[in-house]
């Protein structure tokens, strides 16, 4: 008993309580408890030392199954799922973000390493993570806040426009006021080739901001914006999602271009997804049908630009903040003929200033002869044209210099394309030259009346739209209520049929502009009065007589004095936008303000 409580392994004090029993009874229990309490600690230490060494077990069984995954994978020449996974984290540790954003790319990583490789689920995961890591989450440009430079910028790249560059400035300044840079979204609104989109490109170029090109044109599917969702074959996110991911920053200016020319069918209406993305309130946490996570587009400076805000729906018309970029005078585009694209196109085509020059009698020639547009984009195609004719003899050595003149203008372009229809000679009966507004810039339509012996017929010719139908209806109901002031017999509606023309069948026209145009040619061809061949008009016409007013007006303006117009009759109601256009394209024009159709009639009728 003594040589085995020596030989047990505990501290001296508890062999000293086994010397201290006397009687052999007492030392046997005190033995007894040490040999008791030594045991537990042994079957303690056997338990934790069977769990540790299977937990290195198992850890030692995984690394070695990933290890010959690994070599199965090389040999049957399968991508790796455990190196782009470990690639996609390295990329999760170094992008800007915040913690939820991370914490679901992280779980979609780890989603992916459970994933075969050859699956095609693979494939689709592994395209979105690479999406989501490369989006901007929190990382920003900084922007120019210099308004002088902006101005300098803006001048140098745009000749006249000053009401637009005005505006542009003021836009600016409000964003550098504004602690979180809110602001409208500005919409630019005006004919094809009047410099939205450059504006646009300035605008960036002064903020020193990321410049994203939006084209909605043609765009019908609601997936186009909000992008669709990962469970489509093919799926991928929306054109706003890819312009941020493309920029690399969330504070890109984003051009939305032809946001005019959005329609919708039965996969959506795309101007109703814009909603979201346009409202300051709401795109802070903008959803993508294929990102699912919110996505802040509170920091991007939209710009839209549109030829006309009547296909705009009303509730994305309302989010917007419109400035009208309006047509340019043949001065202005002479300035910018010379200033701008005839510097661009010989460069384009390898001509150094010093070999062609071309006079401004022959640069106002190619304006008025061979393009008509509002812009002057068709314009710089014309200087192209040039510089690509000049090239060739350049070229060969046969001319060190070429100087395009007036007279020497058609072995360029050859024969002129177009001439404004310019004003009767003569005072005539039933004609009268209306002012209408295109896509493309104003125009002057000449309408005519024709009264022959019938049944009270009423025709109209010349591709007329519905609107324009009416008011010639509107026109004539208005005539028969007044007949007895101008001496004209009940009976003679019903013995005569009127028939209305407007030249140029080919060309669509709609548009209630015409109206009291229509209506003083019925009233000149039936009393037999002549309209003076110097005016021009336009206004809507109502049922009793009233002239209404309508848009386009610097375009018609421009067009009458293309014509050789002197007097113009304008709506009453257009005084405000009158008092707006340049002097420029007021001299030579006398302007009569009119509210009523006899006020029209006492200017037109000899």
């Amino acid at each position: 008993m003594n040589q085995l409580a020596n030989s047990l392994p505990v501290h001296f004090e508890e062999k000293q309580k086994i010397l201290d029993a006397v009687s052999m009874t007492e030392r046997y229990e005190v033995l007894m408890a040490l040999l008791l309490k030594e045991i537990e600690i042994i079957a303690i230490k056997n338990d934790f030392q069977a769990k540790v060494k299977a937990h290195v077990d198992k850890n030692q069984k995984e690394y070695l199954l990933r290890e010959q995954m690994k070599v199965i994978r090389e040999e049957l020449g399968e991508d790796n799922t455990e190196s782009d996974a470990d690639h996609f984290m390295d990329a999760l540790g170094k992008i800007k973000a915040d913690k939820e954003v991370k914490e679901k790319i992280k779980k979609e990583i780890d989603r992916f390493k459970n994933i075969s490789s050859s699956s095609s689920e693979s494939a689709v995961a592994r395209g979105y993570i690479e999406t989501l890591l490369e989006l901007p989450w929190n990382k920003t440009s900084r922007d120019n806040k210099d308004l002088k430079n902006a101005e300098q910028i803006l001048n140098a790249d745009h000749y006249g426009l000053e009401k637009v560059k005005e505006r542009m400035l003021e836009f600016l300044a409000v964003r550098n006021l504004t602690s979180k840079g809110e602001s409208p979204i500005i919409c630019l609104v005006g004919p094809p080739g009047t410099g939205k989109t450059s504006i646009a490109r300035s605008v960036a170029k002064a903020l020193d901001k990321k410049y994203v090109r939006i084209s909605l044109g043609g765009v019908r599917d609601e997936a186009e914006i909000r992008g669709h969702r990962r469970t489509y074959v093919g799926a991928m996110p929306g054109r706003i999602v890819n312009g941020l991911r493309s920029a690399g920053v969330k504070n890109p200016l984003m051009l939305l271009d032809e946001i005019d020319k959005m329609s919708s069918d039965y996969k959506g209406d795309t101007a109703s997804a814009l909603l979201e993305v346009l409202d300051a309130e709401q795109n802070k946490k903008f959803r993508d049908h294929y990102v699912e996570i919110p996505i802040d587009l509170s920091e991007v400076l939209f710009i839209a630009t549109a030829n006309s805000v009547q296909d705009i729906p009303r509730p994305l018309l309302d989010r917007m903040e419109l400035i009208e970029v309006t047509s340019y005078t043949e001065n202005e585009k002479l300035h910018i003929a010379k200033e701008h694209l005839l510097a661009k196109q010989m460069e384009r085509n390898g001509i150094r200033p010093e070999q062609l020059a071309i006079t401004d009698k022959a640069m106002a020639k190619i304006i008025s002869g061979y393009t008509r547009e509002a812009g002057v984009r068709n314009l710089e195609r014309k200087l192209g044209e040039i510089c690509r004719k000049a090239a060739r003899p350049l070229y060969e050595g046969e001319k060190e210099k070429i100087k395009v003149t007036e007279q020497n203008l058609e072995k360029f372009l050859g024969k002129e394309k177009y001439s404004f229809d310019k004003k009767n000679d003569t005072d005539e009966v039933g004609i009268v030259r209306g002012l209408a507004w295109t896509s493309v810039g104003g125009d002057t339509l000449e309408i005519e009346v024709n009264i022959m012996p019938g049944k009270g017929e009423f025709q109209l010719t010349g591709q007329l739209g519905d609107v324009m139908k009416e008011s010639a209806q509107a026109g004539i109901s208005y005539i028969r209520s007044v007949a007895d002031q101008y001496a004209i017999r009940p009976e003679f509606f019903n013995e005569h049929d009127l028939h209305i023309h407007i030249p140029e069948g080919a060309v669509p026209k709609d548009g209630p502009s015409a109206g009291i145009t229509m209506a003083t040619a019925m009233l000149s061809a039936i009393t037999g009065r002549a309209v003076r061949a110097n005016l021009a008009m336009t206004g809507e016409i109502t049922l009793r007589g009233r002239v209404l007013p309508i848009g386009g007006l610097k375009e018609k303006m421009l067009a009458a004095k293309n014509a050789g117009i002197t007097k113009i009759l304008v709506p009453d109601q257009n005084r405000p936008d009158v008092e707006e256009i340049d002097a420029e394209i007021k001299e030579g024009l006398t302007i009569v303000f009119v509210e009523k159709m006899e006020q029209v009639l006492k200017e037109a009728l000899v």
